[in-house]
C-alpha cells in the first residue's frame, strides 16, 4: 500500500506483520546459484550468514534469495533443485535473523510454497504470474506481499523481441492488468517492478527510468533493479565488476523518479544513495 502523502512512504502485511517505511528501502541480493552473472553475488551455506550480517549492517531491510538463474542462456534447474538450494538459506536466515524480511526470488508455485514455509515473507516473481496460472492464488493464500515484474517475452524470447517506440506506455498497461489479476485472485499487497534488463534494449531501459513516475499512478511501491545490469556496463564500456558507480547513478534518478525499492548487490552505496536522495526530496 501506497502512501501519496510521502514520496517513498508505504506499508506491506507480511503474513500478519504490518510493516511501514517512510523512506525507500533496500532489497539484498543473495544468489542461491552457481552460475548468476555477478559472480560476486553467488551464496553459498558456509557464507551466507556472514554475507547476509553484512548487508544487514549496511542497511539492508529485505534479503532476497533465489535459486535459479535468470541471465542470458541460463540453465531451467526446475523446483525440485530451487527448493534444495533456497530452502535450506532461508531457514538458517530466519532462525539468525528473525526480524529481517525475506523474499523468495521465484517464479514456481511449489518453491514459494515451500520457501514461505520455511519462513520467507515476500514473494518476487519476475513472471508476474504469467509462466503458471496457479502463482497468484497461490501468494493470496500464503498472505504475502507480491512483487511483479514486467518481462519483454519470455526467459527463452525475450532477449530477441523487436523494440517498441511505447515501453513505458506497455509497461503502464501490463500493470495495469496485473493489478486488477492481483486483486481478483486476492492479494492484498502489490510491488511492481518495470523489469530494467529483461528483454528491453539499452534505449528502452533508460525511457524505463525517465519514464518511472508514470507508474505512480498505479499506487503501488514500486521497485528498481539495475544492480550492474548490461545496459550500464555496456554503455560505459566495462564489466559488470566495474559497474557499481554506474549502477548508483541509475539507482539515484530511480529514487529522484518515485521508486520505493532498490534491489541491488551492493548495499552499503544504495542506502547511501537513499539517505541522500531523501534531502533533495
Amino acid at each position: 500500500m501506497q502512501d501519496n502523502s510521502n514520496h517513498n512512504s508505504f506499508t506491506l502485511n507480511c503474513k500478519g506483520r504490518l510493516v511501514t517505511w517512510h523512506s525507500a528501502q533496500v532489497m539484498g541480493i543473495l544468489n542461491a546459484t552457481p552460475d548468476s552473472f555477478h559472480a560476486d553475488s553467488r551464496t553459498k551455506m558456509d557464507t551466507v550468514l556472514e554475507k547476509a550480517q553484512t548487508m544487514i549492517n549496511a542497511g539492508a531491510a529485505i534479503l532476497d534469495v533465489g535459486g535459479q538463474s535468470t541471465r542470458p542462456g541460463a540453465e531451467m534447474v526446475g523446483p525440485d533443485i530451487e527448493i534444495t538450494r533456497v530452502v535450506p538459506l532461508i531457514k538458517t536466515l530466519k532462525t539468525a535473523h528473525p526480524q529481517v524480511l525475506i523474499s523468495i526470488d521465484s517464479f514456481y508455485p511449489a518453491v514459494v510454497q515451500e520457501a514461505v514455509k520455511a519462513g520467507a515473507d515476500l514473494v518476487n516473481d519476475i513472471s508476474a504470474g504469467l509462466f503458471f496460472p496457479e502463482m497468484l492464488s497461490t501468494v493470496a493464500a500464503l498472505n504475502t506481499p507480491y512483487i511483479a515484474m514486467h518481462m519483454g517475452g519470455s526467459l527463452e524470447n525475450m532477449h530477441h523481441r523487436k523494440p517498441t517506440d511505447h515501453i513505458s506506455r506497455t509497461v503502464l498497461d501490463f500493470f495495469i492488468e496485473r493489478k486488477a489479476a492481483c486483486l481478483a485472485a486476492g492479494i492484498k499487497d502489490l510491488i511492481i517492478d518495470p523489469g530494467f534488463g529483461f528483454g528491453n534494449t539499452t534505449e528502452e531501459n533508460f525511457q524505463l527510468i525517465r519514464d518511472l513516475g508514470i507508474l505512480k499512478m498505479l499506487d503501488c511501491p514500486i521497485l528498481l533493479g539495475v544492480s550492474r545490469k548490461s545496459s550500464i556496463y555496456k554503455t560505459l564500456g566495462v564489466t559488470a565488476a566495474e559497474a557499481l558507480n554506474g549502477t548508483t547513478v541509475l539507482q539515484t534518478a530511480g529514487l529522484l523518479a518515485g521508486a520505493n525499492l532498490l534491489r541491488v548487490h551492493d548495499v552499503k552505496e544504495a542506502k547511501e544513495a537513499i539517505i541522500l536522495t531523501s534531502y533533495i526530496q
